[in-house]
């Protein structure tokens, strides 16, 4: 634990040492969560309904009202007005330097709550789920955890694919949301080797 120490008080204070800011933090949260939003519903509005190609009477002389096409969203099986549809579009853009800032901000907060756990490496030569969760528990890690690899490492996301609330990240991918998503952060000394090198620029 005293190596621990050493290490985590060796952090770049640039990437893990940022004050809090809650209002960037939440930002970029919603935004990372509306660009991974996927419109599924959708209804067809009377241009993709199926017939209304004859107009259903004429115009005038039945004493009924005018109608040009059964394809009318006032006709039963008719078009939908203003209905969801999978075009729209949630995605939101936000500056590089303030995703960087808000990513260093979730790391230093995990930090400060010591929710950052660091490791020499990660001792997985195959694919057994019983091994990680060993590695865990004498770990002390009991509730949510993202694993950050240094590279892509298939025998770790094998390992890790069927264990509730544990994910897997490269580090090179880290992001905001996906730390905050999970309670602890799984690391060795090689990932936070290209977390400095891929976002300390």
């Amino acid at each position: 634990m005293a190596a621990e120490e050493d290490i985590k008080t060796s952090l770049p204070k640039e990437i893990f040492d940022v004050p809090m800011n809650s209002d960037l933090l939440h930002q970029v949260v919603v935004s990372q969560m509306a660009n991974r939003r996927v419109a599924i519903s959708h209804t067809k509005d009377r241009s993709e309904v199926r017939g209304g190609g004859a107009k259903p009477w004429r115009q005038k002389g039945t004493g009924r009202a005018r109608h040009g096409s059964r394809r009318s969203p006032i006709w039963i099986g008719g078009g939908v007005t203003h209905g969801p549809t999978n075009e729209r579009n949630f995605k939101k853009r936000l500056p590089k330097n303030i995703k960087k800032k808000a990513l260093f901000i979730a790391l230093s907060e995990k930090l400060r709550n010591d929710l950052i756990i660091i490791v020499d490496s990660f001792d997985i030569n195959e694919i057994k789920t019983k091994k990680v969760i060993e590695m865990l528990n004498n770990l002390g890690i009991k509730e949510s955890c993202l694993i950050v690899l240094p590279k892509i490492d298939s025998n770790m996301i094998l390992s890790t694919r069927n264990i509730p609330k544990v994910n897997t990240i490269q580090a090179k991918d880290i992001n905001c949301l996906d730390i905050l998503s999970s309670k602890y952060l799984l690391i060795d000394k090689e990932g936070l080797k290209v977390i400095e090198e891929t976002f300390k620029k």
